[in-house]
């Protein structure tokens, strides 16, 4: 693959997810002709990029407003939504304004919120500068803040106008910052599409490299290939009906962990051992395989993402995934493979499986580290 690929997000409100490098002057056309003010939500670390955005867009006749928001889950807040709105309000935004999201997924996440809920829904064009943001948080039309309760309780659905995947911004990316986001691809392998496993397993050195992998072909393909996963589920089940929550693979158990470890994991290693669990679950129900279960370890330990959790935290665990959103009622619901890309549901498994699991991908308790950054 080389130049720019294009993947059209079917439904009520079609837009194309754009990959490629040095995509910031295709943002006039995606935000359109009737567009007049735009405000770009952007963390301080990508405040010079935030800058250079505002001047293209101001050379093209827009008013551009900049809200500088904390890093990571930190902007996930009801207190920086609320600012958000500030901004908008003093600016006088009206419905036929836009918002544009400048950042990794918690930024997407937050800035599809805000136009969300801006009277009642404004247009926003997503521009993930990471790895995750590009194949997991800016497609799809999902938006949320966190509670002290848990993670994205607090939410919309809201396709955006268009996403723009820049892989020339990946170059700076934190090694495991870029690592973790690669676990959002592999858990496209496992539900969908084997070939991404199959590539993954080709070039892992590559891929521990951000620099290298930016300007490969391999990276570009397989965002590609994690986008179409996700364009096909989306484009079918918008708002989590059914087919839609097997894209949830991995992330009940992960969402716990990050809970109880206060957001201090990332969120694409916590996925990471989400997706052991779940693949063991899966064994124990007699509905998986070992290979496949120790293809989960294979290629996760490959990229250098963690597989095991420490195994004293069960209980907090549990009533973490009890508060999960893909819970129903009292009944907790797992996304489990009956086979390589043949995702199903494990509704209410019986406890001592579930603690079973547990056991299965529990260490010792040791001190960090280096995956709680």
């Amino acid at each position: 693959m080389s130049g720019q690929s294009v993947v059209t997000v079917a439904g009520e409100q079609p837009y194309d997810v754009v990959i490629g490098r040095h995509l910031l002057g295709h943002l006039p056309a995606v935000l359109g002709d009737t567009v007049r003010r735009v405000l770009v939500v952007h963390p301080a670390a990508l405040a010079t990029s935030a800058e250079t955005v505002r001047e293209d867009l101001v050379a093209h006749g827009y008013d551009v407003y900049l809200a500088q928001v904390p890093d990571a889950e930190e902007q996930k807040t009801a207190q920086v939504a609320a600012f958000c709105w500030g901004v908008l309000g003093q600016a006088d935004f009206t419905r036929s304004d836009a918002v544009v999201g400048l950042g990794g997924g918690a930024t997407t996440d937050l800035a599809g919120f805000v136009a969300a809920t801006w009277l009642r829904g404004v247009r926003v064009v997503q521009v993930p500068t990471t790895v995750l943001g590009m194949v997991d948080a800016a497609v799809g039309g999902k938006t949320g803040i966190n509670t002290a309760e848990g993670k994205n309780l607090v939410g919309a659905f809201h396709p955006p106008a268009g996403v723009l995947c820049d892989l020339a911004s990946v170059e700076s990316m934190a090694p495991f910052d870029f690592v973790a986001g690669l676990a959002e691809i592999v858990k496209c392998g496992f539900i969908d599409d084997p070939r991404i496993l199959e590539l993954v397993e080709e070039n892992t050195a590559l891929l521990q490299d951000p620099v290298a992998a930016a300007s490969s072909p391999v990276l570009a393909e397989l965002v590609e290939r994690a986008v179409r996963t996700k364009a096909r589920v989306v484009g079918e089940d918008l708002r989590e009906a059914g087919l839609r929550e097997i894209l949830n693979y991995g992330h009940t158990f992960a969402h716990a962990v990050e809970q109880v470890e206060r957001y201090r994991w990332r969120h694409g290693a916590a996925v990471s051992v989400g997706m052991v669990y779940v693949a063991e679950l899966a064994r124990l129900a007699g509905r998986l395989d070992d290979d496949v279960v120790e293809r989960h370890r294979s290629v996760l330990t490959s990229l250098g993402l963690p597989t095991t959790y420490r195994g004293d935290r069960w209980e907090q665990l549990l009533t973490a995934m009890r508060r999960d959103k893909k819970t129903r009622g009292d009944l907790l619901r797992f996304v489990v493979l009956d086979g390589l890309a043949r995702p199903s549901r494990l509704e209410g498994p019986d406890p001592t499986l579930l603690a079973a699991a547990y056991a299965e991908i529990s260490t010792t308790p040791e001190p960090s580290t280096g995956i709680l950054l």
